[in-house]
């Protein structure tokens, strides 16, 4: 009988935070507001987190930070918009990212198919019903399935590069 050894376990070393976000600021993210209505007031936050999770069943992703006051009010209508923000929304960008002010004083909206409110001027619409949460480190995994969907319009998205927005120029 041979006896095997065992592989040496991997080298934690400490990631430095400062490194991590500057690294990772290089990956392009796009901006959306995800927004729920709890049957008497609109609530919503921005959040750059958000990714397409799974085509069967339809699922999408969004990561809350745990520290975050609004999440939890969306979470207890279960029922959410992904607002995806255009190029020429930079103030609906700012506006959802402030904590404590009325978000939604002289921003545009309608109740989705879902309830959830649904932005004026934004490039598309993912109306989703939370299905899992998972806890990860400082931020929250939200999972959602996916209710229904809209392109609204054909302009370039809001994006997050570096700490900074902008837009996305094709090369012709």
């Amino acid at each position: 009988m041979t006896r095997t050894e065992e592989p040496a376990p991997p080298v934690v070393r400490r990631i430095d935070p400062a490194d991590l976000k500057s690294v990772l600021g290089h990956f392009c993210t796009g901006v959306t507001v995800i927004t729920a209505h709890d049957g008497e007031t609109p609530h919503g936050f921005t959040c750059q987190s958000f990714v397409s999770l799974s085509l069967d069943p339809p699922y999408v992703s969004f990561s809350p930070a745990r520290t975050s006051t609004s999440w939890p009010r969306l979470r207890a209508s279960e029922h959410v918009c992904v607002n995806v923000l255009a190029y020429d929304q930079r103030d609906v960008c700012g506006t959802f990212a402030t904590s404590g002010a009325d978000k939604f004083a002289g921003v545009g909206w309608s109740h989705a198919g879902n309830g959830a409110p649904a932005l004026d001027g934004v490039l598309a619409r993912v109306q989703a019903t939370v299905e899992f949460e998972h806890d990860a480190g400082d931020h929250t995994i939200v999972v959602a399935r996916v209710t229904g969907l809209d392109v609204l319009r054909d302009v370039p998205p809001l994006l997050v590069y570096r700490g900074g927005l902008g837009i996305f120029t094709a090369a012709t």
